[in-house]
């Protein structure tokens, strides 16, 4: 290389990469690569980079390496109350890695490590080095322990007490609950230090959980002001060229509480089968790459959504006002035109910048009254539109058929849906209805994101894919002394184990509790930008395009779509840009979806407490849904309640997990429990601060 020319990081991994046949160091990378000493300051500040993403690790020679020719995996951890945790990989295809309490290093929940394989049977490894911490704030109650103030956090996968010193108290007081800032993590020679951010006033009502859970999970409640300024600023312009669709019937079918409206659909009817037009908020056209706006949608990543309330990932004039597809408005959007036979195959297919005017704002419910129960007001108020609606429908019913032909999983899994008071109280829990018209916008959107996924894929060019991996053989072999207690069949391969077992259950009583089994089987789909397949849908090319108001890939999908239209490839420039900046977009988007799902997971145990605490004494029929050696886990019947039976509170025997045909056995009367079992229980304690619900056995 001569003293003229440049290295970048790129060209650096490529080397390390192709042709290192071992760790080197950075006088050996020098040499081999005749790297002038002129530029040896950006070289240390690559590896610097390259060792802070975890594709190289530093030996304790100081010797540089590959991280995967070292048995090394990056990824994200994620604790367990009891000390253990798993490594995700952010490689697709890795399977996750163990680790063991003694071997977590001090990490947390959401940080981002690199860990070494050290049994590749049982898939089990110990943490090596924190890349980047994933919570710097943590919640908790400040104690006194003789001389020694800490806080101890309200989270389970916080594996430490995090001290904190008199001057760094601020004006809190022992048992407040309080936000404290980690100034220093734990290392194998030195505790956690922390410093008190502000004291969080006392949960005395549901309405301060959604407050608090905020705060646990750091989600960014306020724009800044670059952002809000950016927003101000913007104004309803439109660029020539676009499509005029204003003509078209055109209706958004979304629930009764939603208030920004992302997808469209139109439809009609051909000779040879239909044509679907969805048409998507075109957000892109208001926020461009690296604005203010764009930067902070990519650190929130997806909007958040509470019983009642919503962290949004735009500002409320984008979200709720221009990108909104309301009725009677031009709209700017971005519409995926698909020509389908009556096979359900699409035949011909295009994409374009396009201008709507919605004729109406339908919810699920409207809808299921028109096509499921023949409401007489709802069809004669909607009467012009029933024609569009049944055609929906019958192309609906053609494309889900096609899907679970091909060997998409059909889960069908209740979603616990909890209504609020005009206090903010949880005043019912309920399971949330999934009809007809919530199956229609599902296939609908599946399609289009299939079409733009194969198209991108087709024309070769960097992008973000939605993948799904198949499950882990490990985990199929866990689930089998349970469903061979129900009488299934387990011999098959773990592919069509799932829709075996599926179509065995389907329409019985244990039916969704089998699915969650299933499901939690699985692992998560996550954001990547190699195309490996989306396992649950058994989709080749899958994407997500449709929801650029609350989801950030989506956005970054239109703009590389847009940069398509009208050629078959990117410039230079903007190819370059996106191989630069999409991997780093991928964990990211991948990291705050698992967030915001945490997060809403965790207002749901919080409402079920509150929900809950007033029947401490009342007896329930529940569903064993789980056991374990510690107990069963029971979802009430008669509300969509969890909580859990301890082994202690069964006083009747001493009971045993029998682990090979997954029940829970009593040793002298041999009374037993199993999945899905029947059985009365009374609730004996609610503990709202750990959101907890213990039961007992009647």
């Amino acid at each position: 290389m001569s003293p003229k020319s440049t290295i970048d990081r790129e060209y650096i991994f490529h080397f390390l990469k192709t042709k290192a046949s071992k760790p080197l160091s950075l006088r050996d990378i020098t040499k081999a690569l005749d790297i002038h000493k002129t530029e040896l300051r950006t070289l240390k500040r690559i590896m610097r980079s390259l060792l802070n993403s975890g594709d190289i690790f530093m030996t304790k020679t100081g010797n540089y390496g590959l991280a995967e020719k070292m048995n090394l995996i990056t990824g994200e951890f994620e604790a367990h109350r009891d000390g253990y945790g798993f490594v995700l990989p952010e490689k697709s295809g890795e399977r996750d890695i163990f680790i063991p309490p003694r071997k977590t290093m001090g990490a947390m929940s959401g940080d981002r490590v690199i860990a070494r394989v050290e049994s590749s049977v049982k898939r089990e490894g110990s943490i090596i080095k924190i890349l980047e911490r994933g919570k710097k704030n943590i919640i908790g109650e400040l104690c006194r322990e003789k001389n020694i103030i800490y806080v101890k956090p309200k989270g389970k996968n916080v594996p430490f007490y995090i001290p904190v010193a008199p001057e760094n108290m601020g004006k809190a007081q022992i048992g407040d609950t309080v936000s404290v800032e980690i100034t220093a993590f734990p290392t194998a020679s030195s505790p956690p230090e922390g410093k008190v951010l502000k004291v969080l006033p006392d949960v005395t009502e549901p309405s301060l959980e959604t407050e608090l859970i905020i705060e646990q999970y750091s989600l960014p409640r306020r724009f800044p002001g670059p952002v809000l300024a950016e927003v101000t600023a913007l104004q309803d312009k439109r660029t020539p060229g676009r499509v005029d669709c204003r003509d078209f019937l055109t209706v958004t079918i979304d629930g009764e509480t939603a208030k920004d409206f992302d997808d469209a659909v139109s439809i009609s009817r051909t000779a040879h089968g239909y044509i679907l037009h969805v048409h998507i908020a075109d957000v892109s056209h208001y926020v461009p790459w690296d604005s203010a706006l764009d930067l902070e949608a990519r650190r929130r990543g997806t909007s958040v959504y509470f019983p009642g309330s919503v962290i949004p990932m735009l500002p409320e004039k984008l979200s709720n006002n221009l990108c909104s597809l309301v009725p009677k408005q031009d709209r700017l959007t971005f519409t995926v035109e698909m020509h389908i036979d009556r096979e359900g195959q699409i035949t011909e297919k295009d994409f374009y910048q396009s201008i709507i005017n919605s004729n109406e704002r339908m919810t699920y419910t409207s809808v299921k009254k028109i096509l499921v129960d023949n409401d007489h007001d709802e069809r004669e108020r909607y009467s012009y539109l029933i024609e569009s609606f049944e055609i929906m429908e019958e192309l609906c019913s053609v494309l889900r058929e096609n899907r679970i032909r091909r060997g998409s999983l059909d889960f069908d899994l209740p979603e616990p849906e909890i209504l609020l008071d005009l206090q903010g109280r949880p005043e019912s829990i309920v399971r949330a209805e999934r009809n007809l018209a919530h199956m229609i916008i599902e296939e609908f959107m599946i399609t289009a994101n299939e079409a733009v996924a194969s198209r991108l894929e087709g024309l070769d060019v960097p992008s973000l894919y939605r993948v799904h991996e198949k499950p882990d053989t490990s985990k199929i072999e866990e689930l089998k002394p349970i469903f061979s207690s129900f009488g299934l069949k387990m011999k098959m391969s773990s592919t069509k184990l799932f829709h075996s077992i599926l179509s065995q259950v389907k329409g019985t009583p244990e039916e969704s509790l089998l699915n969650i089994l299933l499901l939690r089987s699985l692992k998560q789909a996550k954001y990547a930008t190699e195309n490996i397949g989306h396992f649950g849908l058994a989709s080749d090319s899958y994407t997500h395009f449709t929801s650029p108001i609350r989801r950030y890939p989506d956005l970054v999908v239109h703009r590389i779509l847009k940069d398509t239209l009208g050629k078959n490839n990117l410039s230079n420039d903007i190819r370059g840009y996106l191989e630069k900046i999409l991997p780093d977009i991928a964990v990211q988007s991948s990291r705050t979806e698992r967030t915001a799902s945490e997060a809403e997971r965790e207002i749901v145990s919080a409402m079920r407490a509150w929900f809950m605490k007033d029947k401490v004494g009342d007896e329930y029929t529940g569903l064993v849904m789980n056991i374990s050696s510690y107990g069963l886990k029971i979802q009430l019947k008669d509300m969509f309640v969890e909580g859990f039976l301890h082994v202690s509170s069964m006083a009747d025997d001493y009971y045993r997990f029998d682990e090979k045909n997954y029940r829970l056995v009593g040793r002298r009367r041999k009374k037993s429990f199993v999945v899905g079992q029947e059985v009365i229980v009374r609730i004996e304690r609610v503990n709202i601060e750990e959101r907890d619900i213990q039961l007992g056995l009647v």
